[in-house]
């Protein structure tokens, strides 16, 4: 069996999800493309205070670049990616619609993602009907005053928007956009998937599970069971199925990488370069970390997210982006766009064990490209955090070249 050693495994997951290709000057829809095929999908989340989780991993590989190209590739034909409960809910390539029908299937029969209560009779057909006849259509717009119940981690749902969440989980709907307050648009597939998608054949469930498992792979490089689990949330003994196909006819190699306790396996087409020479800032949604074990596992790098605790309880901030520098983690820092004000904030900076003398500087730098791309004059760091002081100095140093 083959060994990789630490770095190795590190810099074949960074190249896997992107970071070893060329840095296009002006990123353009082959661009996107090609970013969109390392990571596979766009996890989707509603947190604003820096910017939406699904514009973030792109910019962190592809530089600062028109955020039109997204709504054009989910919005504009030819259709490219798609919503859908794919990670969690995420853009994926909209090839993947006829791949998603064993999980269309499964939560028709548990009632969707949250097992929905019985609605008032009828209410499912007379919301398609709706679609049907005015078009793409949120919630809001279709809703008649339903009462609503607060919950779901606070979410303030209409009977109207748990039905049409029902119904885009099992494929009765899609998702044909979102307007500017955020809100989904649900309209019918056959309005939103290309013709010739539609027309593909429906995969059995092990075809679905063994495509999964194999575009988890090419993702992750080099990856565990669990890896390759968590990145489509499979079930275990699903992906054991499809990794144990894969490994028989030769797309997955079991290797074992230093330090890691589980067997790892290596997708064929993996690169291993001599080096990475990245310089990201990445998102608490980014693939590169949203596994938490494998993060530690790669990068030696203790990571949550802490939107969700107290604020007198987080240690390192509300949203923290961790700092890839080369091939390792290096800092984190809590980021807020004061749009307002037009101020990137660093309200806390903090240096990982043995992160090297120029990670300030580098920081520094990939914050004012950041607040470029933003549309924000002015970095501004708080004093929180031990890289705080320099990274303050740099950021000054900085505005007077």
């Amino acid at each position: 069996m083959e060994s990789l050693s630490l770095p190795q495994a590190r810099r074949i997951a960074l190249a896997a999800q992107g970071f070893a290709d060329t840095v296009h000057e002006s990123p353009t829809m082959r661009t996107f493309q090609r970013t969109l095929d390392r990571t596979g999908v766009l996890q989707v989340d509603s947190v604003n205070v820096l910017q939406r989780a699904h514009y973030m991993p792109l910019y962190s590989r592809m530089g600062p670049y028109d955020v039109d190209l997204l709504r054009r590739a989910s919005e504009t034909r030819p259709r490219r990616i798609v919503e859908y409960w794919a990670h969690v809910q995420a853009f994926m390539p909209v090839e993947l619609w006829p791949v998603m029908q064993h999980r269309m299937d499964h939560y028709r029969g548990k009632r969707g993602k949250w097992s929905i209560v019985e609605a008032e009779p009828g209410l499912e057909q007379s919301l398609l009907a709706e679609i049907r006849e005015r078009g793409a259509s949120t919630a809001r717009e279709l809703d008649d005053g339903l009462p609503r119940q607060k919950e779901h981690w606070g979410w303030n749902w209409s009977n109207s928007r748990r039905v049409l969440d029902y119904l885009y989980t099992c494929g009765e709907l899609a998702i044909a956009g979102r307007n500017g307050q955020f809100e989904i648009r649900y309209d019918l597939p056959e309005r939103v998937i290309p013709p010739s998608v539609l027309a593909l054949p429906t995969p059995t469930s092990d075809e679905a599970h063994l495509e999964l498992v194999r575009r988890a792979a090419r993702s992750h490089g080099v990856a565990t069971v669990q890896d390759l689990r968590d990145y489509y949330r499979m079930s275990p003994p699903d992906t054991a199925r499809a990794v144990a196909t894969l490994v028989e006819t030769g797309e997955l190699q079991p290797v074992s990488v230093d330090g890691w306790r589980r067997a790892a396996y290596l997708h064929r087409d993996a690169r291993l370069p001599r080096r990475i020479r990245a310089r990201a800032l990445l998102s608490p949604f980014d693939p590169v970390v949203w596994e938490r074990a494998r993060t530690e596992a790669l990068f030696d790098f203790f990571y949550r997210i802490e939107i969700y605790v107290p604020a007198d309880k987080r240690v390192h901030g509300y949203y923290v982006l961790p700092f890839l520098l080369g091939d390792r983690i290096v800092a984190r820092v809590d980021l807020k766009a004061d749009r307002r004000s037009g101020r990137l904030v660093a309200k806390a900076a903090y240096a990982e064990p043995a992160a090297p003398p120029e990670t300030a500087g580098e920081l520094a730098a990939e914050l004012g490209r950041l607040a470029g791309w933003l549309g924000l004059d002015e970095i501004v760091v708080e004093p929180r955090g031990d890289l705080s002081g320099s990274l303050a100095a740099e950021v000054l140093l900085g505005s007077r070249r």
